[in-house]
């Protein structure tokens, strides 16, 4: 067992700098900022690597902080293609290859948090530490209009936000509604909600949002997801970030994935809906660099692993609602405790 010895890279810029490379005959987009241990920041669905321009600049006063676009996203090639979150995955580990990065501080973002913990799963040994920011994948419950949208009509609608006067109406309703909603959930997600809306009416950015929807969604909630695997995250340092206003992914999933990783922390951005690196961006990185300075980078040990693997929780063991999750998941840490 051995511990990593960082690769020293040429000085960047701060300023984030978007740049391409092409894997497997398809175009990628990155943006690359800074110098030093890397952080890979990884968006959600719809979305793309903007998202993170509020806290990728000051990261990269101390990081090399490179936030790709996903395939089927942003500037990013949009092939009828494999959308699943092992592809991601896969994409993220050729990504980092080609940037000569040997291992990475892995955030991600609503499903990009579930392909975050897929990618250390996958790539143990390319992970120094975990960040989940709302993440999805923690369990099957997800908002009804994700649901809805998963649905054959319901994808299909998208193409309705190419009617000519649809999205100036939405982001009117959008400026309306906001401040009358406040503070409540939907209230604090709207404005990012509909920032996403605007790029799904080009025909390939709304084909791949379906296609990449509905591998991992379907009327009945969420189709992947990743307690089975939790235990896994042991010899890895995990930050969990939430908003408690988080109106897509709510709040109780960070209690019960906190409950399920072993050694993991919490931290609960009051009154911050689904982006809480939005809402409050400058305590957003200085929470992650606490948490890195804090920490050594994980250790890949296969016979470590080996070990956890024999000894895993099924997710099946973990069915029912999210409050009876979390009461079993404390009996199995409490087991797993006195067992030691």
């Amino acid at each position: 067992m051995t511990a990593r010895t960082p690769n020293l890279r040429p000085v960047r810029e701060l300023t984030p700098t978007l740049r391409y490379c092409t894997i497997h005959g398809y175009r990628r987009a990155y943006r690359i900022a800074g110098s030093g241990p890397a952080i890979l920041l990884i968006h959600g669905i719809g979305d793309n690597s903007t998202t993170w321009a509020g806290v990728q600049t000051q990261l990269a006063q101390r990081f090399t902080v490179i936030a790709p676009d996903l395939l089927g996203h942003g500037k990013s090639d949009k092939p009828r293609a494999d959308y699943s979150v092992a592809a991601y995955a896969n994409g993220m580990r050729d990504l980092l290859s080609v940037l000569n990065i040997d291992s990475a501080t892995v955030v991600g973002h609503s499903l990009g948090g579930g392909v975050a913990m897929q990618f250390a799963y996958q790539f143990p040994q390319l992970v120094d530490r975990l960040i989940l920011v709302g993440a999805g994948g923690v369990t099957k419950d997800v908002n009804i209009a994700l649901r809805a949208a998963s649905l054959p009509m319901g994808t299909e609608a998208l193409a309705l936000l190419r009617l000519p006067l649809l999205l100036p109406t939405l982001r009117l309703l959008g400026r309306v509604g906001g401040p009358l909603l406040g503070n409540t959930r939907i209230g604090r997600d709207i404005p990012n909600m509909l920032r996403i809306l605007a790029d799904l009416p080009e025909p390939t950015a709304s084909s791949a949002f379906a296609r990449t929807l509905r591998s991992v969604v379907d009327w009945r909630g969420q189709v992947v997801t990743m307690l089975d695997r939790c235990y896994l995250t042991q010899s890895v340092p995990v930050q969990l970030i939430w908003g408690s206003q988080d109106s897509v992914i709510p709040v109780s999933h960070a209690e019960m994935a906190h409950t399920a990783m072993p050694g993991s922390r919490l931290e609960i951005f009051e009154g911050a809906g689904h982006f809480p690196f939005h809402d409050e961006p400058d305590r957003f990185v200085e929470l992650v660099e606490k948490f890195i300075d804090s920490t050594e980078p994980a250790v890949y040990d296969q016979e470590y692993l080996r070990t956890l693997l024999r000894t895993g929780t099924s997710e099946n063991t973990l069915s029912g609602d999210v409050d009876t999750q979390v009461a079993v998941l404390d009996a199995i840490g409490a087991d797993e405790r006195s067992a030691t």
